[in-house]
C-alpha cells in the first residue's frame, strides 16, 4: 500500500474570470500563483452525453471555409495520461526522498482523489509542484536535506524533480501499453485530407509531449501538423490564453475560425479567452466539471465526423 504523507488540501476549479486575470498579472519568482481562496469557484456537473448535431441544421447562407483550423490539446484529449502522469509525478518523489513536511516518515505521495483535482486546476507540472509547496511548505529531500530557503535553490528543487519525472513518464509512454483515444487519428486525417490547419497545443513538457505525438500518432502525422506548442513554448499556462492565440498567429488564421478540441475546463477557459470556439472530450477525471462554455460535449471522438464540426462552428459564427 502506498504511503498516504500527503497534507489534506481543497482545490478549487477557476472560472473565465480568473483567467483573465490571470493573464495580466504580475508574475512573481518563485510561488507565482493564486491560493484556491482567492479564485472564485465554477459551478460542477456532469458532463452531457454525446452531442447530437443534425446535418438538416446547417444554418442559412454559412458562411464560407468557416472552419480553418483544429487544435488539439494532448493529454487528455489525444490520450488519457494523468494517471501517467501521476504515477511518474510519485516516482519522483519516492527517487528523491520527498518527505513534505519534512517531520513525515514517508514519501511525498499524491493520490488519485487529490490529483484528479490538482491536475484539473494547474496547468504544467512545475506550476502544479510550486502550488503545492506553497500551501505546504518546502520538503526536504535528497536534493537538499534540510528545506530550501532561496528562490534559486527553490527553482532548482522544482526544476530536477520535473526533469526526473519527465523521463520517467517517457519510459511509461515507450512501454508500448498507452494508444490514443477513440477517434483521434481517423478525425486527424480526415482534418488532413480535407485542406484544413492541423495543430496540437499542450501545457506539458515540449520533450515529452514530442515523445508521446511519435509514439501514439505516429512520425508522418507529426511531421504534418501546421503547428506545434508546449509549454516551454509560452510564458504562461493554460487557462491563460496565450498558447491559442499563439498558435493562430503561427497558423496565419482568425481565432474565430479555429475549433479547439479539449478535456478539461482549464483548457475550455484557454480556448475562449482565445476567442476560439471548443468542444470537449471528457475523461473520468473531468467528466463532472461545467463545460457550459463548450459548443459540444463528447465521451470521445469516435462518433464525431469532421463534417460535424463544421456545421457546429459554422452555427456558432452565424449566432454568435
Amino acid at each position: 500500500m502506498p504511503p498516504t504523507a500527503m497534507a489534506s488540501t481543497t482545490l478549487f476549479l477557476p472560472t473565465a474570470a480568473s483567467a483573465a486575470a490571470a493573464a495580466t498579472a504580475r508574475r512573481h519568482p518563485f510561488f507565482n500563483l493564486r491560493t484556491p481562496s482567492q479564485v472564485p469557484t465554477a459551478r460542477l456537473r456532469r458532463a452531457p452525453g454525446l452531442a447530437v448535431v443534425s446535418a438538416s441544421a446547417s444554418p442559412a447562407s454559412p458562411p464560407a471555409s468557416s472552419l480553418d483550423a483544429l487544435i488539439f490539446d494532448c493529454d487528455g484529449v489525444i490520450l488519457e495520461s494523468e494517471h501517467l502522469h501521476r504515477q511518474a509525478y510519485n516516482d519522483a518523489f519516492a527517487h528523491f526522498g520527498l518527505r513534505c513536511p519534512p517531520s513525515s516518515s514517508d514519501p511525498l505521495y499524491w493520490d488519485e482523489a487529490f490529483y484528479d483535482e490538482l491536475q484539473n486546476r494547474i496547468g504544467g507540472g512545475k506550476p502544479k509542484m510550486r502550488w503545492y509547496f506553497g500551501e505546504n511548505g518546502l520538503p526536504s529531500s535528497k536534493v537538499f536535506e534540510t528545506p530550501p530557503s532561496t528562490d534559486s535553490d527553490k527553482e532548482t528543487l522544482v526544476d530536477i524533480i520535473q526533469d526526473w519525472k519527465t523521463e520517467r513518464y517517457k519510459e511509461i509512454i515507450k512501454s508500448g501499453t498507452v494508444e490514443p483515444r477513440p477517434g483521434v487519428l481517423r478525425l486527424m486525417d480526415e482534418v488532413k485530407g480535407a485542406g484544413i490547419k492541423l495543430a496540437v497545443c499542450s501545457a506539458a513538457t515540449k520533450s515529452s509531449v514530442i515523445m508521446c505525438l511519435e509514439n501514439l500518432i505516429g512520425l508522418e502525422r507529426f511531421n504534418g501538423l501546421d503547428c506545434f506548442l508546449a509549454g516551454d513554448d509560452v510564458k504562461l499556462k493554460k487557462p491563460d490564453p496565450t498558447i491559442y492565440i499563439t498558435a493562430a498567429e503561427k497558423l496565419g488564421v482568425e481565432s474565430k475560425n479555429c475549433l479547439v478540441v479539449e478535456d478539461s475546463v482549464i483548457g475550455l477557459l484557454a480556448a475562449k479567452g482565445a476567442g476560439m470556439s471548443c468542444i470537449i472530450t471528457y475523461t473520468p477525471s473531468t467528466a463532472s466539471q461545467d463545460f457550459t462554455d463548450a459548443i459540444a460535449t463528447y465521451p470521445d471522438l469516435s462518433n464525431v465526423r469532421l463534417e460535424d464540426l463544421k456545421l457546429l462552428l459554422q452555427k456558432t459564427l452565424v449566432t454568435g
